[in-house]
């Protein structure tokens, strides 16, 4: 690709490759773990079961009104993100005299700087469609919720089948809104490339090492495990 050095390439497949082992470890498992995400979806489920033997759900309206909102929020954040690095693309000349003015010896050229801030903004346009999209989930999970029968329905099997509707509806709405997460998480790693592709490699590296950390080995995990409670 002109205006790429062969580790720029290597570097942004790295990139790549670890964004997607991390998605496929963390919904698969990490040896004989179960990732922090996984496990939630069961008390996502368990939350429905209990929201269907109540005859008051106010509380359960608050909670998944506060989901929608965090939601919201980012999806929010992700047009500002966007916002940002369009501004920072067409700002390329003078971003470009003041990285020249650094003393880290970096030479870039403006293709390559934009081509650099397109896929940040790219990373952002994704995060934006996910975080929209798990707001719009979460809605239709508040839909779910209310139209689940309570427990003075006869039938059983139908209410059964309703709250495990919006316990579904629930999960996929998380997993959306994680994907946007992570989107945020990996951001950070990319901007490593604007100095090298190697430390983009670093950067990707210790990122990946965070999350896999927060899902597999952090106290929050282990909240969810114990047994001694």
């Amino acid at each position: 690709m002109p205006g790429l050095s062969a580790a720029d390439i290597a570097g942004v497949v790295f990139f790549i490759g670890v964004w997607i082992l991390y998605r496929f470890v963390n919904e698969r498992g990490f040896g004989d773990q179960t990732s922090l995400s996984v496990l939630m979806n069961q008390h996502r489920m368990a939350w429905m079961r209990a929201m269907a033997s109540r005859d008051t759900r106010i509380a359960d309206a608050s909670i998944m009104s506060s989901l929608q909102n965090g939601a919201a929020f980012f999806a929010s954040t992700s047009l500002l993100l966007l916002g940002g690095a369009a501004a920072s693309m067409r700002a390329a000349d003078d971003v470009l005299k003041v990285v020249g003015d650094l003393p880290l010896g970096l030479v870039v050229t403006r293709a390559t700087w934009e081509l650099k801030v397109l896929g940040l903004a790219l990373i952002f346009g994704y995060s934006f469609f996910k975080f929209a999209w798990a707001y719009r989930l979460f809605i239709y999970a508040a839909i779910l919720l209310g139209a689940t029968p309570g427990p003075e329905e006869p039938d059983a099997r139908a209410r059964e089948v309703a709250q495990k509707r919006a316990g579904f509806m629930t999960i996929d709405a998380g997993l959306h809104f994680a994907k946007g997460l992570r989107s945020f998480y990996f951001a950070f790693a990319y901007i490593g490339w604007f100095v090298s592709p190697y430390v983009l490699m670093a950067t990707t590296t210790g990122i990946f090492i965070i999350v896999m950390r927060r899902q597999f080995f952090s106290a929050a995990r282990r909240s969810l495990t114990r047994e001694d409670v």
